[in-house]
């Protein structure tokens, strides 16, 4: 079965294609060819798309204009549907947020997608994208089946102690709780382990270090706690997110807007989203080679950004040191395998590490 996989976010779109085989589901599907639509909405917008191999299959479509999330969709779409490629006989997408009525990976239908609406309120930055890339690759293969995929449902597992926020009934009752995100990556990451057959370990604590940083404490491969909450902004600091902060900075930052209510709100979580982290921290793009390079050189604001980070990260892993911890598995972007320093870490952690390379966003 030719499987179609799509993760989109808001400035970008990735995908890949794979050959399963339903009768032998314990193998691991094949990649036959990748790609990514990057910087949706700027001028330099790109399509690259890949085969076996790293084989560049590109050609023309290198350079494109790709204004909204529909318009990356589409190329991605006319892409794989070149006489070349194979049919595609089923599509999956990663899904950030599935809102307070979906739960597990499930098939989309018409009811998932109203559910999906509803929960855009929990993330209307990538919500309302994810639902538009979903729609048009229902309107483009209607006749094969599309499944949602949700960065939560890993999370599933933690008791309510771990999901339960201190605020009002009312809002508890309309989904205000603590969701975890980077769940997909967690499944993956406990799936491998356990392929290689040596003894898993019965404590873990996940370290998922990208552009979106979280930490995810396990027992037994399950999800029992995560830094990240009812949305992913929360947590450690990130690249251009700033992770927990005190609420009463948040009603601070409100009340510093020049502007109407919902126009001072839009700001804040755009702020909060796009402008804060180790861009605001460094006074530089968030790019963490750029940030060490540039501290290397004694720039003291990314020492700091650095400092911070290390410390953000080091102190949500001892956070969890209730669980007498066995195992630290770091799953590291390109750039973080230095800036998040395995000496930092064992100088107050005296746990046994490991790495995985290339973390998704």
């Amino acid at each position: 079965m030719h499987i179609l996989v799509v993760n989109s976010g808001s400035s970008s779109i990735k995908f890949s294609m794979f050959d399963s085989d339903p009768d032998q589901s314990l193998s691991e599907p094949k990649c036959l060819f990748d790609g990514q639509v990057s910087n949706i909405g700027e001028p330099d917008a790109t399509l690259e798309l890949r085969g076996t191999g790293d084989t560049n299959l590109s050609n023309e479509h290198s350079s494109v204009t790709a204004s909204k999330p529909e318009d990356a969709m589409r190329m991605v779409l006319d892409a794989v549907c070149e006489p070349r490629m194979p049919a595609v006989e089923a599509v999956g997408y990663r899904v950030v947020h599935p809102g307070a009525k979906l739960h597990g990976h499930q098939r989309i239908t018409a009811h998932v997608l109203s559910d999906l609406e509803d929960a855009v309120v929990f993330a209307p930055l990538h919500e309302p994208a994810a639902i538009a890339v979903i729609r048009s690759g229902m309107k483009r293969f209607p006749n094969v089946a599309h499944y949602a995929c949700f960065d939560t449902a890993f999370h599933r597992t933690m008791p309510a102690e771990a999901t339960t926020y201190p605020v009002p009934e009312v809002y508890r009752d309309k989904g205000a709780r603590r969701y975890g995100f980077h769940g997909l990556s967690c499944e993956s990451i406990v799936r491998q382990i356990r392929a290689e057959g040596d003894i898993f370990p019965r404590r873990m604590v996940i370290a998922h270090l990208g552009s979106g940083c979280s930490i995810t404490a396990l027992i037994d491969g399950c999800s029992v706690d995560t830094t990240m909450g009812l949305t992913p902004t929360g947590g450690v600091v990130m690249e251009t997110r700033p992770g927990d902060l005190d609420p009463g900075l948040i009603l601070y930052l409100l009340r510093q807007q020049k502007a109407a209510s919902d126009e001072a709100i839009s700001a804040v979580e755009t702020m909060l989203n796009h402008s804060s982290g180790m861009v605001a921290l460094a006074g530089m793009a968030g790019d963490m080679k750029e940030v060490r390079k540039a501290a290397a050189r004694g720039n003291e604001q990314a020492l700091l950004a650095l400092k911070i980070f290390t410390r953000s990260v080091t102190k949500a892993i001892g956070g969890f040191s209730w669980l007498w911890v066995d195992w630290i598995q770091l799953s590291l972007r390109e750039g973080l395998e230095n800036t998040m320093r395995r000496d930092a870490l064992k100088s107050s952690l005296i746990f046994r590490t490991s790495e995985s390379p290339s973390a998704p966003r």
